[in-house]
C-alpha cells in the first residue's frame, strides 16, 4: 500500500473541491439561465400572440395569418370545436386540437400554454394560445431548437472555459497547498523551539505533545543512563568486596581463624547484591506496567489483613533490631493488586525498621473515610528525614545517609518501589517527617468500586 504525503493529498482534495465547485457553478448558471430564457421565451411567445390576436380582428381572415408567420414563429387557429381553421407550419388537414391542454385552458380561462414534443415538426415545442372575441383561439409556437440554440453555440467556449479553470484550479490548489504545509515543515526543522514556530494555533497542542514528549524522552534517557550507573556502581560495590575476600581465602592469605570472617562478609554482600537484582527487577517490571498500560490482575483486598501479614513477616527482623511493631485499624477494603500491596507494605515498614534505633516502634495502621477512601499508615519514630531531602526520597537509589543505608542493607529502591506501586492504584502518597522525632508515611487509595 502506497503512503500518499500530506502535501498530495491536501491538493487532491482542493483539486476535487474546485471541481465539483466548477461542475455545481455551470450547473446552477445552467439552470438560471434555462429559467431566465424560457421564461424570456413565454414573454416573447405571449408578446408575438397578442400582435398577431390584435392583427387578426382587423382582417378576421385566417389565410391573412400568413403575414405575421417567421421563421421561428409558428401559428394556429382552432375553431370553437377544435378544428383547425389555420396552421402555417403545414398544409394538411390536421386532426382536432380541442384535447390539446393549451387549448382547453384558453377556452376556459382566455389564456394556455404548454411544452411538448409536436408530432407534426418532431421537436419539443412551447406553445402558448390566446382565446379570441369570436371564440376562436389563437395560438403561437416556437421550437425549442431556437431556445436552446445559444447553448450549441457557446459549447466550444464552455469547454475551453472548463479547461481553462481546471488548470487554473490543480495550479492554484498545488501551489496553496505546499504554501499550507511547508510552515509545517518548518516546525521540524528545529524540535528544540517548536513551540516558537507554529504557523497556526491549530497546531499549538500538536506542537506542546512534540515538546512534552521530547522532554519525556530525554528525561527517560537521562534516568536511563543514571540508573544504568547506579546499578553498575551498587553491583561493583558488593562484587569487588566478595572477589577480594575470596581471593584472600584462595590464595591463603586469610589466616585460618579470619576465614569464617570473611565468608561471614561474602554472605552478608552477597545477600546485599541479591537483594538489590531483586529490587530492580521489581522496578523493572513496574515500569513496564507503567509504560505499556498492562494493568495487573485487580480484585477487591482488605488492607487490615495486608497489614497484619507484614507486621507478622517483619516481627523477625524487628525483633532482632529491638523495635516494637504493631497493627491496628478497621478494615480497609479497596481494589488493587494483592501481590503488589503487599510489596508497598513490606517496602514502608522495612523502611521503618531499618532506619530506627533500638527501643524504637513502628506501627500499621488502617483506616476507610465516609467518603470511602482508605489509607494505609506506617508511623515510626526514628531518625527522621531531613526537610530538604523529604522531596527526593522516592527517588531510585537516594539515600538520606549512605553509610547507614548499606550498613542495615538498604538497595535505596525500596520508596521508588512504594511510589510506583501506588502510581499504578491511583493512590497518593503523603510524607511527614521530623529528624530525632520519627516519620509518617500515608498511603490513601481512592474508592472500591
Amino acid at each position: 500500500m502506497k503512503i500518499r504525503s500530506m502535501e498530495e493529498k491536501i491538493s487532491y482534495r482542493l483539486f476535487l473541491m474546485g471541481f465539483l465547485g466548477l461542475l455545481f457553478t455551470a450547473a446552477l448558471c445552467i439552470f438560471v439561465f434555462h429559467k431566465a430564457f424560457t421564461a424570456q421565451a413565454w414573454t416573447g411567445l405571449e408578446q408575438e400572440a397578442e400582435l398577431v390576436s390584435a392583427g387578426y380582428d382587423l382582417v378576421d381572415e385566417p389565410k391573412a395569418l400568413s403575414a405575421f408567420v417567421t421563421d421561428d414563429l409558428r401559428i394556429t387557429l382552432i375553431s370553437r370545436d377544435g378544428s383547425v381553421l389555420f396552421e402555417s407550419a403545414t398544409d394538411q388537414p390536421m386532426e382536432n386540437h380541442l384535447t390539446r391542454p393549451e387549448i382547453r385552458q384558453a377556452m376556459e380561462s382566455g389564456v394556455g400554454k404548454d411544452i411538448r414534443d409536436s408530432q407534426t415538426m418532431g421537436y419539443e415545442t412551447y406553445y402558448y394560445a390566446v382565446r379570441l372575441p369570436s371564440g376562436e383561439i389563437l395560438r403561437a409556437a416556437q421550437d425549442a431548437e431556437t431556445i436552446w440554440s445559444i447553448y450549441d453555440s457557446s459549447i466550444p467556449a464552455i469547454v475551453l472555459s472548463c479547461v481553462a479553470l481546471m488548470m487554473a484550479a490543480a495550479i492554484l490548489s498545488g501551489l496553496l497547498t505546499k504554501a499550507l504545509v511547508q510552515p509545517v515543515l518548518n516546525m521540524t526543522e528545529d524540535l528544540d523551539h517548536i513551540q516558537e514556530n507554529v504557523p497556526y494555533k491549530e497546531l499549538i497542542p500538536f506542537a506542546e505533545n512534540i515538546h512534552s514528549d521530547r522532554i519525556l524522552r530525554e528525561n527517560n534517557e537521562k534516568m536511563r543512563q543514571e540508573f544504568t550507573a547506579n546499578v553498575s556502581h551498587e553491583l561493583k560495590t558488593p562484587l569487588t568486596s566478595i572477589s577480594g575476600y575470596a581471593e584472600l581465602i584462595e590464595t591463603g592469605i586469610a589466616k585460618p581463624e579470619d576465614v569464617q570472617g570473611f565468608a561471614q562478609k561474602i554472605h552478608v554482600e552477597a545477600t546485599r547484591m541479591i537483594q538489590l537484582v531483586n529490587d530492580i527487577l521489581q522496578l523493572s517490571n513496574l515500569d513496564n506496567v507503567s509504560e505499556t498500560g498492562n494493568e495487573p490482575v485487580m480484585e477487591v483486598v482488605d488492607l487490615l489483613d495486608v497489614a497484619r501479614e507484614c507486621t507478622e513477616r517483619q516481627k523477625l527482623n524487628a525483633r532482632r533490631a529491638y523495635i516494637s511493631l504493631s497493627c491496628l485499624g478497621e478494615s480497609a477494603p479497596v481494589r488493587g493488586s494483592r501481590s503488589l500491596l503487599d510489596e508497598l507494605c513490606q517496602n514502608l515498614c522495612d523502611n521503618a525498621v531499618r532506619y530506627n534505633r533500638p527501643g524504637g516502634k513502628v506501627q500499621i495502621t488502617t483506616a476507610c473515610s465516609r467518603d470511602g477512601h482508605c489509607t494505609l499508615t506506617v508511623a515510626d519514630n526514628g531518625i527522621g528525614i531531613p526537610r530538604e531531602a523529604q522531596s527526593s526520597v522516592f527517588e531510585r537509589f537516594y539515600r538520606v545517609d549512605k553509610s547507614r543505608s548499606k550498613a542495615t542493607g538498604g538497595t535505596g529502591l525500596g520508596l521508588a518501589i512504594v511510589k510506583h506501586i501506588a502510581r499504578i492504584h491511583n493512590a497518593r502518597i503523603k510524607l511527614e517527617s521530623q529528624v530525632d522525632v520519627g516519620t509518617t508515611i500515608t498511603v490513601t487509595f481512592p474508592t472500591a468500586n
